[in-house]
């Protein structure tokens, strides 16, 4: 049996272990241990892998102006797509309207105190001060810069770095396969992480805001249809194929709802379908942090949400500012923990929704995040093969070998 296989097992059981010890009473401790566990191993490969990768990355580039052509194609596609999950979040939102008729208490809320950083700090913030430190921290843009600026200065020096190039190559082999170990305890992981979600929250907490959710999951399915899969249709590369070999980052995304803890099987994921060293050692941690299409489907959705609960009347030209508002906010927020939240809240304050109304969705956030999540780390995917794919460097026999 496969480890996808083994997953899908893994999560079933979770949802009715975590549905009876609900009923029962049973404290979602019991399986906590277990669930926390498979983020810590996954956690503690990421950094080491990120950089390792990016760097050697980096260092087999042979023309240093391809990597600027990579960097701009990437970031127009995360933008673009961006874009395009907010607009179909606000368009689901509006045509369903889950706030409408809602009768939900607004006492007692209380307002989100978040300060967004400055574009400018964000900005120096990039460059690490201490790249140490920045790896200590797991502070992925600042060791994405060093990585990069590394593997293209052993790129650009004499035959004597050779070897050190051959020891990041060896680095990243081995990293690869410390990771394909840490993912055998990834069914036990995801079973105990879905215990512990549905032992918390149950079905009751979904029945006042089930249309709010449902509009979440279908807008999510949605992106997947008109932006994702033509991407991968343009890539040449198979959809079955496509969602098997990316399923574990998928999973793992879902069921700790952290974009961080699935980095790592997202960037094997992606070489496993073809997608190139240098595109994807770089589009995935990137990726990671500023492509947010999840966060942006959910923008969309709860500031109309939060509008029609509060009778707050949302034209055509607020719903434009949102757009724009959830766009700058993403790269805003990008490396900062809780980005979703400074998000929500820019875009808020933007259009004069009160910060109270974050409040109204927190008992299904959790659920709503868990699609939230797994829609980011697709984007991450879909990003690197399709950039991979733009520059010809899509090679589907490479994958094979990574995989063998």
């Amino acid at each position: 049996m496969g480890l996808p296989m083994q997953m899908g097992i893994g999560m079933v059981l979770g949802i009715l272990v975590g549905l009876l010890a609900s009923n029962m009473g049973w404290s979602a401790s019991y399986f906590q241990p277990l669930g926390q566990l498979f983020i810590n191993l996954i956690r503690m490969v990421v950094v080491p892998l990120v950089f390792v990768t990016l760097v050697a990355g980096a260092a087999s580039v042979g023309d240093v102006r391809s990597l600027g052509r990579i960097a701009t194609k990437t970031l127009i596609y995360y933008f673009l797509t961006t874009a395009i999950a907010i607009v179909i979040g606000l368009i689901l939102a509006n045509i369903f309207q889950p706030g409408v008729g809602l009768d939900l208490s607004k006492d007692n809320l209380k307002a989100v105190n978040v300060t967004p950083p400055a574009l400018s700090a964000v900005l120096l913030g990039i460059i690490p001060i201490n790249p140490m430190d920045a790896l200590a921290k797991g502070n992925m843009l600042q060791i994405i810069f060093f990585a990069v600026l590394v593997g293209l200065c052993i790129n650009m020096c004499s035959e004597k770095t050779k070897v050190v190039s051959s020891f990041f190559d060896g680095m990243s082999e081995i990293m690869i396969k410390v990771t394909t170990i840490v993912m055998l305890y990834a069914p036990i992981g995801v079973f105990a992480l879905m215990a512990v979600t549905v032992t918390n929250h149950g079905i009751a907490v979904l029945l006042p805001l089930i249309k709010l959710v449902a509009i979440m999951y279908v807008a999510s399915i949605c992106q997947i249809l008109f932006i994702y899969l033509p991407c991968v249709r343009y890539s040449k590369i198979k959809f079955t194929t496509f969602f098997k070999v990316l399923s574990a980052p998928l999973m793992i995304a879902f069921t700790t709802c952290s974009s961080a803890a699935a980095l790592s099987a997202n960037l094997i994921g992606v070489q496993k379908l073809g997608a190139s060293k240098q595109v994807s050692t770089f589009s995935i941690p990137l990726g990671n942090t500023i492509n947010m299409d999840g966060a942006a489907i959910y923008m969309g959705i709860a500031s109309i949400f939060a509008a029609q609960v509060y009778g707050i009347p949302m034209p055509l030209d607020k719903q434009i500012t949102i757009v724009i508002m959830a766009i700058l906010a993403s790269i805003g927020s990008m490396g900062v923990p809780g980005a979703a939240l400074i998000m929500i809240t820019m875009v808020f304050t933007q259009v004069g929704i009160p910060l109270e109304a974050i409040a109204l969705v927190a008992g299904v956030d959790r659920i709503m995040d868990m699609a939230r999540t797994t829609i980011n780390v697709l984007g991450d995917a879909t990003g690197a093969v399709f950039v991979s794919r733009l520059e010809n460097d899509l090679d589907p026999e490479r994958g094979a070998k990574i995989e063998g």
